[in-house]
């Protein structure tokens, strides 16, 4: 039986590949794509999931456009990462097709009180969409979330923070208290999902959108050679998609995770009490080991699928 997924996404290379992973696996019924800011603007991450869409013909999945900017927080948006476009790279043309609604909150109550099984959320950029759902709506109708942000012991927006969680810490913390079953795919296991020259040549292998995958990653590579002298780049958001529908892929704990909101230095920090230092109750299931072996052959098994 297929898991209902809802994808809460800021497109980007990474969450296109998430997105396109979602697409061809058969263990995913996708209810819709909602989109926020974050890699880019939402003009462009929005246009960037359109885009991604049109490019395996599936029109029929629903995009819905959401947050501009964080509850409280300035924007910004990490273009030196992902280029003007959020998608640099590959050329695709713009998108024919619109969003079905510019209200992500209501899009995502109306397609979970629709579903007939609980939903899986997938978040894989700033949880501004997702914190404002559970705001307005609650809980009711979500089975878990699975998130793409946060790190036990290390950043990549500044030393102490990941750029999802840094960049709406105010969201993430509403998310992180939910008391829904969550899922935090961090930086620990992301930055082991390393696509570098081997996998590209195996997507180049699997077909037209294995070369398109290859093709965003060259650009995606860029940064992270010039940044971390890797010879690759992490696929982040990937992997949290992966690890909502292939058990055992990602080991994880079970611990307490808070998020700082208070600290200039530390903005955004996910404080992970993996050693369960304090008495604060597990709230998140943290990973802290990727199975790198079996998600790339899953990854390039089924984007080739796609033809």
């Amino acid at each position: 039986m297929s898991i209902p997924v809802l994808l809460d996404c800021d497109p980007g290379h990474d969450d296109a590949i998430a997105l396109l992973l979602a697409l061809a696996s058969p263990e995913v019924d996708l209810l819709g794509v909602t989109t926020t800011y974050g890699n880019q603007t939402l003009e462009k991450t929005t246009a960037n999931a359109l885009r991604v869409l049109e490019l395996v013909g599936r029109e029929d999945v629903p995009v819905a456009a959401g947050a501009a900017a964080p509850l409280r927080r300035q924007l910004v948006v990490a273009a030196h990462v992902h280029g003007e476009s959020g998608l640099d790279g590959p050329a695709l043309p713009p998108p024919r097709t619109a969003p079905v609604s510019d209200d992500a909150v209501t899009f995502l109550a109306d397609r979970i009180a629709a579903a007939r099984r609980p939903v899986t959320l997938v978040p894989t950029g700033p949880l501004t969409n997702v914190a404002r759902f559970l705001r307005a709506h609650g809980g009711d109708g979500v089975d878990r979330i699975v998130l793409m942000g946060g790190a036990i012991a290390e950043g990549n927006m500044t030393p102490a923070a990941e750029f999802n969680i840094w960049a709406d810490p105010e969201a993430a913390a509403i998310v992180f208290a939910s008391g829904l079953e969550i899922h935090m795919l961090g930086l620990d296991v992301t930055h082991q999902a390393l696509l570098g020259r081997a996998e590209e040549e195996r997507l180049r292998q699997a077909g037209r959108v294995g070369c398109f995958v290859a093709d965003l990653n060259v650009f995606f590579t860029r940064y992270h050679r010039e940044t971390y002298g890797w010879d690759g780049a992490p696929i982040h958001d990937a992997v949290a998609l992966a690890h909502a529908i292939v058990p055992g892929l990602v080991e994880t704990v079970h611990c307490n995770v808070e998020i700082e909101r208070e600290s200039e230095l530390c903005r955004g920090r996910t404080v992970v009490d993996r050693w369960h230092r304090t008495e604060r109750p597990a709230n998140a299931h943290v990973g802290v080991a990727l199975d790198r072996e079996r998600f790339f052959g899953l990854l390039i098994e089924r984007v080739g699928s796609l033809g």
